[in-house]
């Protein structure tokens, strides 16, 4: 795993983190969502040059080697 795709897939998973975090109250998510901007952003950029972006499969392929449970499949 090269640098930026271990940044990309780090970036994904703060914003996986984030995401969750603001949608844990639903009456309170309209008031976190503009937080999620930032997360995005970052994510958004470590996919492009990690050269992952519109490679979904070798991308979460990368999550799934870092943080398993991302896949849901702990549950």
């Amino acid at each position: 795993m090269h640098q930026a795709e271990v940044a990309a897939a780090q970036a994904y998973i703060r914003l996986l983190a984030a995401t969750r975090a603001a949608l844990a109250s639903p009456e309170d998510a309209p008031l976190y969502m503009p937080v999620l901007s930032s997360p995005m952003e970052e994510a958004d950029e470590a996919l492009r040059l990690a050269g992952l972006a519109g490679n979904e499969d070798r991308f979460f392929a990368l999550v799934r080697e870092m943080q398993p449970s991302v896949s849901g499949s702990g549950r």
